[in-house]
Formats: structure tokens, C-alpha cells, sequence
């Protein structure tokens, strides 16, 4: 799980994005893989990866980018293909293999960064390549986009007027986002789901050539991984999942569970911004937080433009804030930005957390022009898709692809009539949560609304793994993936799971916590475990 990303061009992650339609395999149990008891996958099976340099700005000289070809639809190989694009830092001696990273999102894009953090798993590759993927329909990988439907279905559901007096007619709009979707994103659309990703880490790990999946992700990357586990349990390796996800609560309850985590995190933001006397909030807690809801209100009735020629309202600056409170390594930044905001009008500050950027690509690509298809033919069967230009990437991808995915692995469809009748108790439920990111996360209700229903294999199958054991990280302040979340899905997948208990703040621990850090490594690379339930915490940051 990832906060919610805007469909604005201007502001791509801001506020939710418009709708797609989406089918996915039967039930969504994947067909088997290259076992001769389903389709021949042979040809995919057996590719290896043709590494070369990276190109783009800025990208690191060791940074190496490669890609591999896999089915759109794995039912019928035959039918298009796309490429998804990859890059790995090499081992520093002789490898053991590869470990496989996964950012979150969903809809993020791991090549580019992996380009901007590397440093942070450069212990990692003491024993391994450290590889990672854009996914299909995200980043390079046959994009996915909603064209003007973002834009529609944001519209749609930041009116609260439209949501209280004909709540019908908001959903009317999002079914004709929904088709916008489909006309924009091609044929990988209805095969975008975590099920679909999970079976392309298989086919990345056998071109990597290792026996075993290695596996570190984060956020979203936490149900990546644990899909993958339930369904190639003796393919699966040593692998960390970091602010972990859930398996079972549908999005609109995901959505209060995010509304309440995003506005303690606010609050605490506010706590310590206004102890500084720079602080555009004030020198006054309480005021503090009710200035930012001012703020937002006053944006709402009269937005302030943009250097790309949009306006910015209070709905993008709750998005703004929404990523720029993961961390409180932010936090100095966001307070620069809010001053200039609220001091100058001036939005280029707090844009920037919103923000994308070219992602790196290997130097011999052979693209097919597009970016936002996923064969040169529209997938007939005759092309294969390649991977798309940078300056191709759709504005909205992450949007596009972030409510693709989630929708995709969501079975729940709650009709108009459900919709309207519980639709004023959610929204007292939602604002109660937070009067900042209520209205926001709201949404989320509604964001599936005119989509096919999604896989239920997630919620059915996913669950008392049998293959080895893994590390499933926790942090106790996280507002995006709580802690309980982490508990939750350790019982469901059963033995298989051992719980590291980070007692500290922001979304996941990884980067933040030296004793995260080192105890994540230690059994990647060492096949070291913690003991299930041990903790980290300050006194534990020594390294």
C-alpha cells in the first residue's frame, strides 16, 4: 500500500486517479508455469539477460539496465507479449546469485529508483547482484494511462457537493473515466494484477539464472512477495518484506486505516514544526493544525497556478503532504515548501514531492514509439511489446497503474445502490479518521467503481505458506502500513513467518533504522534469523 497519487499532470502524485477496467485469470489462480501441465513457456523461461550500460541523466556509471520478454496474458502466450525493463548494481566479489527488490506503490517505478538509492543496499551486494524491475504497466514497462480520465475521475470525486446531492451521477462519471482507462493502456490492462507480476518474478528469477527467488520489498512489494511465495513456495529464496501490506481488508477500509495513520503523522509533523520559529504554521500546535486545514480550504475555493500551466488546490496539497509524511527526514524540506506556499504562492517546493523524473534505460534499446502499449500491432500477436521512451511514460501512470493494481486484487464491487446508502456513513467514518486526509482517502470507496471485479486469490490462497522462512518487518509508527497489519498477515501466512518489531516512526524501516538494516541483511545474506517477535528501536541504532 502506497498514499494515494494524483492524476493531475502537474501533480502526478496527489490525489487518486480515475478508473480501469479490469479481468483477470478466472478466480485469478495463475495456470501453471512451464511444467507441461499448461501452456508452453518455454521460450520465456529460457531467456537470459543482456546487460549493458544505463543511459539517461544523471544515472550511476555502475548501474547496469537490461530487460526480459514475458507473456501478456500467461492463459495465452501467443497471444502479445511486452518487455519489462530491469537493472542491477553487481556483486563486489563473486555472487551467489541475485536479490530482487520491489519499492511498493503499486505503480512505482524500480529502475529509476534503484538509480536514486542504490547506496542504501550497496551491503547487499557483498553476495549478491542487486537487481530490480518497472512492472508491467508501470514506469518503462508498457505503461499504463487513463488519458483525460484521471483528470475526470478526480474532478468527479473532489466534488463533496456532487458526493452529498447525486451521488449517482459522481458514479455515472467514473464509469466513463473507467472506459477512458481502457482506451489509453492497451492489452496489458486487464492483465496488470499482482498475480500477473508475481508470475514475471518467476520468469525474471529463472533469466537471472537462479534456482531460488531472493527477495526484499517494501510496502506494496510486501503482497508482491507474498503472493509470489504462495504460489512458487519452492522457488522462493530468502526474502524480507518491509512494511507489510495487507491480504484481507478491502480498500475502503484500507482507506481509514490510511486517513488515520497519514493525520497522526501530520500531527506530529506540526509538533515539531512549530517549536522552530521559521515555521509558516505558527509557533502553536493546536493553531498549526488548524491553519493547514485553512490552507487546504482556502486552495480548494481558489487555487494558485503552477509552472506547468495547471492550478494547485487544496486536495493536491493534501497529496503533496500525504508523501511528503512517510518520513520525518522530510520534514525540514516540507516545512521550506509550505513557507514558500503560504508566503509566496510559490508551489515549486511542494511540488516536488509530488514529483517523477527521467528513469535511466539501456543503450541499445529497440522501443516501439509508444510507451503506453503493449505490442506495436495493439497486441494481436504478431509484435512484441518493447519498452517505452522516458519522455513516453504517461503523466498519470502512477495513478493509472497504482488503482489498476490495487483494483485488480480487490474482489469487492459494492453496487450504486450500496454505494449511495452507506455512502454517509463512510464519509462521517472517513472525516472522523482525519479532517485532512478524510476527504482524500474517501475516495477510495468509489475508485473501483465500473471496473470488472478483481482476483480473489489473494484473500483465498495466500495464506499458511509452506516454503521456508521469511522476515516480515513491522514499524509502529508506520501511516501507511500499521503495525497490525504486520501481525495480521505474519498469522495468516503461518510458520513460514518470523516478526522483526521496529519501535520507531515512518513508512517502513529499511532505510530508517540501522538495526533494521542490519538484521534485514544479515538474513539475506547470511541466512541469519531473528528471533520471532524481537524488536529495534533507538537504543538498538548503534551501527
Amino acid at each position: 500500500m502506497q498514499a494515494k497519487l494524483s492524476a493531475r499532470p502537474s501533480v502526478r502524485r496527489c490525489a487518486l486517479t480515475g478508473a480501469i477496467g479490469l479481468t483477470l485469470l478466472g478466480a485469478g489462480l495463475p495456470t501453471a508455469v512451464a511444467d507441461g501441465s499448461g501452456p508452453d513457456l518455454s521460450r520465456f523461461y529460457d531467456q537470459k539477460v543482456k546487460w549493458s550500460a544505463c543511459a539517461g541523466a544523471e544515472t550511476p556509471d555502475d548501474l547496469q539496465c537490461g530487460r526480459i520478454t514475458v507473456p501478456v496474458d500467461y492463459a495465452k502466450p501467443r497471444a502479445g507479449t511486452l518487455d519489462l525493463a530491469l537493472a542491477r548494481y553487481r556483486a563486489t566479489g563473486k555472487p551467489r546469485g541475485s536479490v530482487v527488490l520491489n519499492f511498493g506503490g503499486p505503480g512505482g517505478a524500480g529502475v529509476k529508483e534503484l538509480a536514486s538509492s542504490g547506496n542504501e543496499f550497496m551491503d547487499l551486494t557483498k553476495g549478491y547482484d542487486v537487481v530490480t524491475f518497472d512492472p508491467r504497466g508501470v514506469g518503462r514497462s508498457s505503461p499504463v494511462s487513463c488519458g483525460d480520465g484521471s483528470q475526470e475521475a478526480a474532478d468527479a470525486t473532489d466534488d463533496s457537493a456532487d458526493l452529498d446531492t447525486d451521488p449517482r451521477a459522481v458514479l455515472r462519471k467514473l464509469e466513463k473515466a473507467a472506459a477512458q482507462c481502457v482506451r489509453h493502456s492497451g492489452p496489458v490492462l486487464p492483465h496488470i494484477g499482482t498475480v500477473d507480476a508475481a508470475r514475471d518474478l518467476d520468469v525474471i528469477r529463472q533469466a537471472l539464472g537462479d534456482g531460488k527467488l531472493n527477495y526484499l520489498g517494501f510496502s506494496y512489494g510486501t503482497r508482491l512477495g507474498a503472493v509470489y511465495a504462495a504460489r512458487f513456495p519452492k522457488k522462493t529464496g530468502r526474502m524480507v518484506l518491509d512494511g507489510v501490506d495487507t491480504l484481507t481488508e478491502p480498500l475502503s477500509e484500507q482507506g481509514l486505516v490510511g486517513a488515520a495513520g497519514q493525520q497522526t503523522a501530520l500531527e506530529d509533523f506540526v509538533d515539531w514544526c512549530v517549536k522552530d520559529i521559521a515555521c509558516p504554521l505558527g509557533q502553536d500546535a493546536r493553531t498549526g493544525r488548524e491553519q493547514v486545514v485553512r490552507l487546504i480550504d482556502s486552495l480548494d475555493q481558489d487555487p494558485v497556478p503552477t509552472d506547468f500551466g495547471q492550478e494547485f488546490t487544496g486536495q493536491d496539497l493534501v497529496g503533496s503532504l500525504s508523501q511528503a509524511l512517510y518520513s520525518a527526514e522530510l520534514w525540514p524540506a516540507l516545512e521550506r515548501a509550505l513557507a514558500d506556499l503560504v508566503e509566496d504562492g510559490d508551489t515549486q517546493r511542494i511540488l516536488a514531492f509530488s514529483g517523477g523524473g527521467a528513469a535511466p534505460h539501456t543503450t541499445d534499446d529497440t522501443r516501439n514509439g509508444s510507451g503506453a502499449r503493449t505490442g506495436r500491432d495493439g497486441g494481436n500477436g504478431d509484435g512484441d511489446g518493447g519498452l517505452a521512451d522516458d519522455e513516453d511514460i504517461p503523466l498519470d501512470n502512477v495513478p493509472a497503474a497504482l488503482m489498476a493494481i490495487n483494483c485488480a486484487d480487490d474482489p469487492d464491487r459494492p453496487s450504486a445502490d450500496s454505494i449511495t446508502r452507506n455512502l454517509g456513513r463512510l464519509r462521517a467514518a472517513y472525516e472522523q479518521a482525519s479532517p485532512v486526509f478524510g476527504r482524500y482517502r474517501l475516495t477510495e470507496v468509489l475508485m473501483c467503481y465500473g471496473r470488472p471485479r478483481g482476483t480473489d486469490f489473494i484473500r483465498a490462497e495466500v495464506k499458511d505458506l509452506p516454503g521456508p522462512k521469511m522476515l516480515l518487518v513491522g514499524t509502529r509508527g508506520d501511516p501507511a502500513t500499521p503495525y497490525r497489519w504486520t501481525v495480521e498477515t505474519a498469522r495468516r501466512l503461518g510458520d513460514a513467518a518470523v516478526v522483526l518489531d521496529n519501535r520507531s516512526e515512518g513508512h517502513t524501516g529499511y532505510a530508517s533504522s540501522p538495526c533494521v538494516h542490519r538484521k534485514a541483511d544479515d538474513f539475506l545474506l547470511y541466512g541469519s534469523l531473528p528471533a520471532d517477535g524481537s524488536s529495534c528501536g533507538q537504543e538498538n541504532d548503534d551501527r
